[in-house]
């Protein structure tokens, strides 16, 4: 199915990009982080790290059922950092409070997508 196919390399490529960007702009990604979350600036380059192979194995189809689990897992990881965001939009002042609330759905939304990969062919 060319479909799914071509949208699995789209999630992988966007999962590369968003796991590169935490090293050129690891500051938005450290501004994020739960105060009760210790480590910060370390968590933002392991979920980089993480982002960015994920990714880069779900552009191979031998590797796409566990990269699509390990997106799963990585987004749900995640979810306190993107509540924060939501919860403190003064931290974030280019991006408006709309934007900060619509990106929790979309967690789901990359979840069914990540999912998609590990179900079988066919």
């Amino acid at each position: 199915m060319k479909v799914k196919l071509w949208s699995r390399y789209l999630l992988g490529v966007l999962f590369i990009a968003a796991g590169v960007n935490h090293f050129v702009g690891p500051a938005f990604y450290v501004a994020m982080m739960p105060a009760y979350l210790p480590w910060h600036a370390e968590l933002v380059f392991i979920s980089g790290v993480a982002e960015a192979a994920l990714g880069g194995l779900l552009l191979f189809r031998r590797w796409a059922v566990w990269a699509g689990w390990g997106l799963i897992a990585l987004l749900v990881a995640v979810f306190p950092a993107n509540v924060q965001m939501a919860l403190h939009p003064d931290f974030y002042p280019s991006l408006s409070t709309t934007v900060l609330w619509l990106r929790l759905p979309l967690q789901a939304v990359f979840i069914a997508w990540a999912w998609w990969y590990t179900r079988p062919e066919g």
